[in-house]
C-alpha cells in the first residue's frame, strides 16, 4: 500500500491511474521531461553547443546542464508539454546526444 485517498488504499497502477484522471478532468496535457545522458563520445563542448541550439539556453545554463550530465550521468534538460518534449528528444538524438523521454508530473 502507498497510501490513502479518500479512504481508500491505492497501490501504484492506482495512483497512476488517478493522475491521469484528474489531466484528463482539468484538461491538462500530459507532460514529458527530457533526459540527456552521459556517453563516452560527445565532448563537452559540443554538449553545451547543442543545448544552446536546440534548446536556446545561454551558454550558462546550457554549461550547468553539460556539467550535470557529465558528472552525475544526466540531466533532466527540459520539462512541458509532452509533444515538445517528443521533439526536442528528437532534435537532441538528430544531434547525437543519449536522449530520452520520461513522464513527468510537473513542469
Amino acid at each position: 500500500v502507498v497510501g490513502r485517498v479518500g479512504g481508500s488504499e491505492f497501490d501504484d497502477v492506482g495512483q497512476i491511474a488517478l493522475r491521469r484522471l484528474r489531466h484528463h478532468v482539468s484538461g491538462a496535457r500530459p507532460l514529458g521531461a527530457v533526459v540527456v545522458h552521459n556517453d563516452p563520445v560527445n565532448l563537452m563542448v559540443y554538449v553545451t553547443h547543442v543545448f544552446m541550439q536546440v534548446l536556446g539556453y545561454p551558454r550558462p545554463k546550457a554549461e550547468q546542464h553539460m556539467l550535470e550530465v557529465h558528472h552525475q550521468g544526466r540531466s533532466i534538460v527540459w520539462v512541458g508539454d509532452r509533444e515538445q518534449a517528443e521533439v526536442y528528444t528528437m532534435k537532441l538524438r538528430a544531434a547525437h546526444l543519449t536522449t530520452t523521454m520520461e513522464p513527468s508530473e510537473e513542469a
